[in-house]
C-alpha cells in the first residue's frame, strides 16, 4: 500500500494537471506550419503540433482549431499584386483547407478522432459548418479543425476564429504565435518594446497592437472572451496555458 505522503504527492500532483478551460479555440496561423522551410507545410513540425494538442486533448479539453494559410498563400499579398481583393482571398480561404486536411491527417495518426470544417463547400475533404453538429462532435470528444475562414473574402481567420469560439461557446482563445506574448512594439524590430502579462481589449484597440484584427478583438470584448497569446514554438506552452499557468499575455 502507498504510504499517505505519496498518495498526497500523487493528489496534489493530479489536481496541478487539472484544466481550467473545458472548451478552447486554438488558432493556428499557417506559418506554425512553415518549419524550416520558406513555403508550404512541414509535416515534421505539423506532427510534433498534432502531439501537443493530444496532450491536451488527454486531459478531457473540447479542442476545435482554426486554421490560417499564410504558409501556402495571403490574399492580401494577392490583393497587393494587382489580383481582385475578392478573388486572392479565395484563394488564400482554399489554402486554409489544404492545411486543414494535413492537420486532421497528423493528429489522426495520433489516434484522435477528429472532424474537418469547411466554411466553403467540399464535400470530398471536410463537413459543412453546421453548429449544433460540430458541438455535438465536441461533446463526443472529437478534435474540429475549421478551415476557409468564414467563407467570404475580405475577412481574416482571426475574425473567424473569434466567430466560430462565440458560435461553439468557446471559454478561451489561445492564439499561437512565433513570440511570447503580446508587446508595445514588434520585438523583432524594436529591442525596447515591453511585453504585457495581461492587457485589456479596449487598450490593444487604443494603441494598435498587432494581437488580431480590430473585428475580432471587439467581438470577444463585447462578449468577454478571453485570448492567451503565446509562442507556439516553446514546447508545452498549449498545455501551460490550458492548466492556467503562467504563459505569454492574458487580453481581456
Amino acid at each position: 500500500m502507498p504510504d499517505s505522503n505519496w498518495a498526497s504527492h500523487k493528489v496534489a500532483k493530479m489536481a496541478r494537471l487539472k484544466p481550467v478551460y473545458k472548451r478552447i479555440l486554438l488558432k493556428l496561423s499557417g506559418e506554425a506550419l512553415l518549419g524550416l522551410y520558406d513555403y508550404g507545410i512541414d509535416l515534421e513540425i505539423t506532427s510534433s503540433i498534432s502531439k501537443e494538442i493530444k496532450e491536451i486533448h488527454d486531459l478531457g479539453v473540447q479542442v476545435a482549431i482554426m486554421i490560417g494559410g499564410g504558409n501556402i498563400f495571403r490574399g492580401v499579398h494577392g490583393s497587393k499584386a494587382g489580383m481582385d481583393r475578392a478573388s486572392a482571398d479565395y484563394i488564400g480561404l482554399l489554402a486554409t483547407v489544404m492545411n486543414g486536411i494535413a492537420l486532421q491527417e497528423a493528429l489522426e495518426k495520433e489516434g484522435v478522432f477528429t472532424r474537418h470544417i469547411s466554411a466553403m463547400e467540399i464535400k470530398a475533404v471536410a463537413e459543412p459548418f453546421i453548429r449544433r453538429r460540430v458541438i455535438r462532435h465536441l461533446d463526443k470528444g472529437r478534435i474540429v479543425i475549421f478551415s476557409a475562414g468564414t467563407g467570404s473574402p475580405f475577412f481574416t481567420t482571426d475574425t473567424a476564429a473569434a466567430l466560430r469560439a462565440l458560435e461553439i461557446k468557446a471559454d478561451v482563445i489561445l492564439k499561437a504565435t512565433k513570440v511570447d506574448g503580446v508587446y508595445s512594439a514588434d520585438p523583432m524590430i524594436d529591442k525596447t518594446a515591453k511585453r504585457y502579462s495581461s492587457i485589456r481589449y479596449l487598450d490593444v484597440i487604443k494603441e494598435g497592437l498587432k494581437v488580431m484584427d480590430t473585428t475580432a478583438i471587439s467581438l470577444c470584448k463585447d462578449y468577454s472572451l478571453p485570448i492567451i497569446v503565446f509562442n507556439l514554438r516553446k514546447k508545452g506552452n498549449i498545455k501551460k496555458a490550458v492548466l492556467g499557468q503562467k504563459v505569454g499575455t492574458r487580453v481581456w
